[in-house]
């Protein structure tokens, strides 16, 4: 599908970027999505989600980022077989954040300095927005 000449997923990542530059600098959606341990795909929040948007929060407020990055639970990201899944916007980089570390490394590097951590990309083609 396409708005105009546009597809619609960039149209959409084009709007997010207009519209949250408004209020966050950086915009993070944290997948706590759960499926049944049957599911081949597994999830996020059997992954360690939880401990990840818990370590995002508060580093987050320790640092005096509050008000400037937001990070947020969301539900499922189509993406917990590479999981635990975090996207930021308005870039729309997609990372693999398995551990309290990836999550610390992913505030410094690309929230603080604006650095894009190419080890915790996702291995698909859309993880770089």
């Amino acid at each position: 599908m396409e708005a105009g000449s546009v597809p619609v997923f960039q149209w959409s990542v084009n709007l997010f970027k207009a519209v949250s530059m408004q209020k966050y600098q950086y915009h993070l959606f944290i997948c706590m999505n759960k499926r049944s341990d049957d599911d081949s795909r597994g999830c996020c929040f059997s992954r360690g989600a939880e401990e990840i948007l818990i370590t995002f929060k508060k580093e987050i407020k320790k640092r005096g980022l509050k008000g400037k990055i937001r990070a947020n639970r969301a539900g499922c990201l189509d993406a917990c077989a590479f999981g635990p899944s975090v996207v930021i916007y308005p870039e729309g980089i997609w990372y693999t954040v398995k551990t309290r570390e990836d999550a610390l490394e992913v505030i410094e590097e690309h929230l603080v300095k604006g650095k894009t951590i190419e080890r915790l990309l996702m291995s698909r083609p859309w993880a770089r927005g």
